[in-house]
């Protein structure tokens, strides 16, 4: 952590409310209601070699966590992801993670946050494997948290909302003073869930499984590699996954715009070795979010 950049101390401008303004600038009030009372709502996408991935559905998404929220966002989509190109450009990076964030301001502070200001930012920074590259091929080890994943009417489970995340942060910090990379997290009525920040697949028998995403996010890159499993003819199923299940599966990996495809090699006392389908879905994903402009155009039309 000695070498840490302070994300409120570097060079170059990110976009804020319409405009691009410096880095170091960019700031907010203490009594922002979004740090008070969670009313925010953000995206993770990622640039490749010039080309957001998947910036459409990223944005389409913000809108609707947003939406969920009781936000108006006083943009409109396609600003919005002129602002996510206009991010990455301005700091000269053709590859990047871009960050898309909404949150109520400061003008009123108490639970009701009609009277706030809509604020909207994008930065992009440069970020490279979300695990260590060395240790991602060998599969990373997650233990299992303690916290639950909430019920849909007790939480706003199909927002990309930020208070959705202390647990996650929670666990996340739990599971790297236990010496593991990540936890698995189950739902609220003792599925597995997915990881802190990254959704879980599972192989068995040749056939790719996942727990149904009902509670939690149903990630753009999980949808992702779920296309990419039915182009190569892997059988994909989507349904409710025991604990006690884990034991009868023999490949396990997460995906997730920060994850990517990463493989897992153990989730607490069960173990996998990835394999064959996590391999070519990792090396599938890896052509897919690189393809060249000019062959997705081609591919459209």
């Amino acid at each position: 952590m000695a070498d840490l950049i302070p994300f409120d101390d570097r060079d170059g401008k990110l976009w804020l409310d319409g405009k691009l303004v410096p880095w170091r600038d960019a700031k907010i009030h203490v009594l922002s209601h979004g740090l008070h009372y969670a009313s925010s709502v953000f995206e993770g996408e990622r640039m490749y070699s010039g080309r957001i991935y998947k910036l459409e559905e990223h944005t389409s998404r913000l809108f609707e966590s947003a939406r969920i929220l009781d936000m108006t966002i006083p943009f409109t989509e396609r600003q919005i992801n002129e602002a996510s190109v206009l991010a990455c450009e301005t700091q000269g990076f053709k590859d990047a993670y871009v960050r898309p964030v909404v949150w109520r301001g400061s003008e009123q502070m108490s639970v009701a946050g009609q009277a706030n200001k809509i604020h909207v930012a994008v930065a992009a920074w440069q970020w490279g494997s979300y695990f260590d590259p060395k240790e991602k091929m060998k599969g990373i080890r997650l233990g299992i948290s303690r916290w639950r994943r909430p019920a849909p009417d007790t939480a706003p489970t199909a927002a990309k909302a930020a208070g959705l995340y202390m647990i996650c942060t929670i666990s996340k910090h739990e599971a790297e003073a236990d010496g593991v990379h990540d936890a698995l997290m189950y739902d609220y009525r003792g599925y597995v869930a997915e990881a802190t920040g990254a959704n879980v697949f599972f192989v068995q028998d040749g056939k790719l499984l996942t727990p149904t995403p009902d509670c939690f996010l149903n990630g753009i890159t999980r949808q992702s590699v779920m296309a990419l499993a039915r182009a190569r003819q892997i059988p994909v199923i989507e349904r409710h996954i025991k604990p006690e299940e884990l034991s009868g599966f023999s490949e396990c990996f997460l995906t997730g715009t920060a994850a990517e495809v990463t493989p897992v090699a153990e989730i607490g006392p069960y173990k996998f070795k990835p394999g064959q389908i996590t391999e070519t879905l990792l090396t599938d994903y890896h052509a897919d979010v690189n393809r060249p402009v000019s062959a997705i155009s081609l591919s459209a039309a």
